[in-house]
């Protein structure tokens, strides 16, 4: 079920992404509009493009949450690895996307602190600090 899922979603963002989609989208809403003064704008006219667009964005929304999700733990795994091949990398970084977000903030933080005591000639003293907080965490 899952990968009969991911084909299914991964089409239908690939489709959904195109120019050809955008145009065909544009295009429904133009008839739909013309259509309106020879159904005299009546609420089942109303209802058809209110019920439709509804529906597809909802389903829409689901779609490309996946492929997001995918995209992005694809990305992390090829980060993860990039780090494990790198002899200077701490390997502790591996895996802190499952950190919160404040626990996150904080490693961020100590880095940008780290890399602005770099730039301004300093030695490396938060260093210290971010490898406390991965092992902290």
């Amino acid at each position: 079920m899952d990968r009969f899922f991911t084909n299914i979603a991964t089409k239908s963002a690939q489709m959904m992404g195109q120019p050809m989609a955008f145009i065909v989208s544009t295009l429904l809403i133009v008839i739909w509009a013309l259509s309106g003064p020879f159904l005299h704008y009546s609420d089942t006219w109303q209802l058809i493009v209110n019920t439709a667009t509804t529906v597809l964005t909802f389903l829409a929304v689901f779609l490309i949450q996946n492929s997001q999700n995918r995209d992005g733990a694809a990305m992390q795994a090829k980060l993860d690895e990039i780090l494990r091949a790198l002899d200077k990398a701490r390997e502790e970084f591996v895996g802190i996307e499952h950190l919160t977000d404040a626990q996150i903030a904080a490693i961020r933080d100590a880095l940008e602190q780290d890399i602005r005591g770099l730039s301004e000639g300093k030695e490396k003293t938060t260093c210290r600090t971010v490898e406390r907080l991965l092992k902290r965490y």
